[in-house]
């Protein structure tokens, strides 16, 4: 069992959809750093969500106006060096971009047409990690995050604020994460509660207005606080049968202290937030299976329920249900791991002024992702 579990350990990968948990795409795993002895990890995915809806009625107008594909391709990758130092001491460094956004209307949509908005983040992690007696461990560490941003507001459902736009330059803040872990390797359990802790930056926010003729007017140019969200991690597996692993995760990311409010805009709005996201929890549930020494398997569905089905534009869909398939291979002190993903994203309304301007229904995203393991 200890034997047949050790491939399908690094099993517990899923390539993410499209606005998985606001503009969640890693789930900030880090299965590798519970590899034994001095481990190096890449990974790479690439996203493509198909995102699209109708407009609602507006004042005179009928409705109907296609917004297009308003999520584009993504492609993340991620780097994990982890290295023991003694039986009871590891120390990991991890690089990778948790959160991102990359979302823009089609001129088809009268009520939304030409909104857009960016987000890019990376990230290093240092962790370490300390083993008790029994089976236990403890582990930290400090992640240094930068992040930028832009939003434009374009259509008529943005009223007075049609053609307003916010570019938020790079800033660097860092934060924190906490766990306890406890396996029995002699029955491939492991099970992990991490904390991952906000991380708070002062952003320099450049708020400018665009005129029907194209003009740019400068409004403001001030100090935001923007918070990317704490989040907690609870992750299990265990062996049930020789050669056979069942594996499971649920995830809670405190999205709604993810505030977005400039000045200028916040004036204008009575303090209201360019993001409309809801906490949300994410449950992903998998079996794999040993085949050959060399050949492993899995499969694995992903669930978030759905919220208020009145959405931010920037992230129009309401909940997922996601369905993985991965394979690896093991060839000596390497791993090779692929996997394919399907997510049926929920049907949401985007508002703006707390009013639908759009529905979007029947969208959904395909992923696909690669990781290498090699320990030395």
């Amino acid at each position: 069992m200890k034997q047949g579990m050790k491939a399908l350990a690094a099993l517990l990968f899923t390539t993410s959809a499209a606005q998985a948990g606001g503009i969640d795409r890693t789930g900030q795993r880090f299965d590798g750093f519970f590899q034994p002895g001095n481990y190096v990890e890449l990974s790479f995915g690439m996203v493509s969500p198909s995102v699209s809806g109708t407009d609602l009625p507006l004042g005179p107008f009928p409705g109907g106006g296609s917004t297009g594909n308003v999520a584009s391709d993504y492609y993340a990758m991620s780097l994990m060096v982890k290295t023991d130092l003694n039986d009871r001491l590891s120390l990991a460094v991890v690089m990778d971009s948790p959160f991102g956004a990359d979302i823009a209307y089609g001129p088809g949509s009268v009520n939304l047409g030409g909104t857009s908005a960016t987000v890019n983040t990376s990230a290093i992690t240092g962790l370490m990690r300390y083993k008790f007696d029994g089976g236990f461990s403890v582990y930290g560490g400090i992640r240094v995050q930068k992040a930028n941003a832009n939003v434009d507001l374009r259509g008529l459902a943005y009223g007075s604020l049609n053609g307003y736009s916010v570019k938020l330059d790079d800033e660097t803040a860092t934060g924190y994460l906490v766990g306890v872990a406890y396996e029995k390797p002699e029955i491939a359990l492991r099970a992990m509660l991490t904390y991952n802790s906000a991380v708070d930056g002062t952003f320099t926010a450049t708020e400018t207005y665009t005129t029907a003729g194209g003009a740019v007017i400068p409004l403001v140019t001030s100090e935001t606080n923007v918070s990317s969200p704490q989040s907690i991690n609870l992750d299990v597996q265990t062996g049930v049968a020789e050669g056979t692993l069942v594996f499971g995760q649920i995830r809670w990311a405190n999205w709604s202290q993810f505030i977005l409010s400039p000045t200028y805009f916040a004036s204008k709005t009575g303090g209201a937030s360019l993001t409309n996201f809801e906490d949300t929890y994410t449950y992903t549930l998998g079996v794999g299976h040993k085949f050959t020494d060399q050949w492993s398997g899995a499969a694995s569905v992903t669930f978030e329920p759905s919220g208020n089905p009145l959405v931010s534009p920037l992230a129009p869909t309401n909940g997922s249900i996601g369905f993985t398939l991965a394979g690896i291979y093991t060839q000596g002190n390497m791993k090779i791991t692929t996997g394919i993903n399907y997510t049926q994203l929920g049907d949401a309304q985007a508002e703006t002024a707390d009013a639908a301007r759009a529905d979007f229904t029947g969208n959904s995203a395909v992923g696909f992702g690669v990781k290498i393991g090699y320990s030395f």
